[in-house]
């Protein structure tokens, strides 16, 4: 534990000691209080606050596993601080909203068994490999199979993205892994290689495959991305699509012999957290999860170049998000009854939410009021206040100025 700031090192063993009790949680974030660290307690409807810097803000301080990109997910510290301490090795923990499936890996790293939910399929393409990883070797192997300078057919206008041969490598390989997986062949290597690849399509370093465009947890336009060219003067650069590949998955693997993921994922789901969810198996006795924040994460327009490549119709997903305060509450509450369905009696739920609208708007206090409707009762909300941020700094951001700045975690125990 970092005694200046109090923020945990993700990689000490005494932090991972399972903490299954909320009085204990308490008690430790009280604890905190008391030894005179930057924090504060207030109370929200009768629910303390507890409020410092509960976690490192440092950037890749996780498992090298977690350093793919998605928009607006939390750091891999948030979930191993709650699967550490309200949940024990056998668990099952379930993420309805799962994203990139950062609480299905940091729990899975923890010996927890998983089980994992959202309504976009990419989901799923991004956390399944990361669970059951590859070596290098078979990766290398596999590649080594496609033959990628073949002739093929390009889209229209991906020329602003991609180098001529760049481009006609990234179509081939999506031809490979798609010929592989209607075959019935695909295998870990497949899906690795697959997953790799949709975080390796754009980005602003030449670690990817385009030219300089968006942070690569979004993509932007054709028509915009012929602006940024023109703006910047610059045309793309050829970029040998393997190679790149087998050095990301060098990077991503760097820390699989320390520790590999130990849990065993039980299963995916991919649909509305609001509609009940056909598991029959053990309960969840812990659910860690961040829904879409209101209208902050354009979720379907961010990712239109991964699901091309995946193949699939980003118009036919159907993501729910809504500018209107009472439609999220009403999401809420909804998800709140559905993961109640398949959890045990004193499960807990660590619901993560931020301020949006510059920061006007707080959204922990609208998921106690409906979490009171629900079998959750709400015990306490985390507030985790980070000083400094990647993404604020990469945007010119003033740092708890604009964007979400912190993390509110409304944690609950099941009825």
């Amino acid at each position: 534990m970092d005694a200046r700031r109090g923020a945990l090192n993700p990689f000490d063993a005494g932090a991972c000691a399972a903490r299954p009790e909320a009085d204990r949680l308490l008690e430790e974030l009280e604890a905190w209080r008391w030894e005179g660290r930057e924090t504060g307690l207030d109370h929200a409807g009768g629910v303390p606050v507890f409020r410092n810097q509960f976690w490192t803000a440092k950037q890749r301080a996780a498992h090298s596993l977690h350093e793919i990109s998605y928009r607006a997910c939390f750091k891999p510290q948030l979930p191993r601080f709650f699967v550490s301490r309200l949940s024990a090795p056998g668990d099952l923990v379930f993420d309805p909203f799962m994203g990139r499936g950062t609480t299905l890996l940091e729990a899975s790293l923890l010996g927890r068994k998983t089980l994992g939910n959202d309504a976009n399929p990419l989901a799923r393409l991004l956390i399944e490999p990361r669970l059951d990883p590859p070596a290098v070797a078979e990766v290398e192997a596999r590649l080594g199979e496609f033959d990628l300078d073949r002739a093929g057919d390009a889209p229209a206008d991906f020329e602003v993205f991609f180098h001529e041969r760049t481009l006609n490598q990234i179509c081939r390989l999506r031809e490979e892994l798609a010929r592989r997986r209607a075959s019935g062949r695909e295998d870990r290597a497949d899906r690795w290689i697959r997953m790799v690849a949709l975080n390796r399509l754009t980005g602003h370093s030449p670690g990817f495959f385009s030219v300089y465009t968006l942070p690569p947890n979004q993509a932007t336009s054709i028509a915009r991305q012929r602006r940024i060219n023109r703006r910047r003067g610059q045309r793309p650069e050829y970029r040998e699509v393997r190679a790149l590949l087998l050095r990301k998955s060098r990077s991503l693997l760097r820390h699989l012999a320390g520790q590999a993921p130990r849990g065993r994922c039980l299963g995916f789901f991919r649909q509305s957290a609001a509609d009940p969810f056909p598991w029959s198996g053990p309960p969840v006795r812990l659910a860690v999860t961040s829904p879409p924040f209101l209208d902050v994460v354009d979720y379907r327009a961010d990712n239109w170049m991964r699901c091309w490549f995946a193949g699939i119709d980003a118009d036919a997903v159907e993501i729910v998000q809504t500018r209107r305060l009472d439609e999220w509450r009403r999401l809420v509450r909804r998800a709140l009854v559905q993961v109640a369905r398949i959890s045990a009696a004193g499960a807990f739920f660590a619901f993560e939410v931020g301020e949006v609208r510059r920061g006007r708007l707080e959204l922990d206090p609208l998921v106690v009021e409906a979490a009171r409707e629900t079998p959750w009762e709400p015990v306490a909300v985390v507030v985790n206040e980070q000083r400094f941020t990647k993404t604020s700094n990469t945007w010119g951001i003033a740092n708890n100025r604009g964007g979400t700045n912190t993390n509110r975690i409304v944690v609950m125990r099941r009825r």
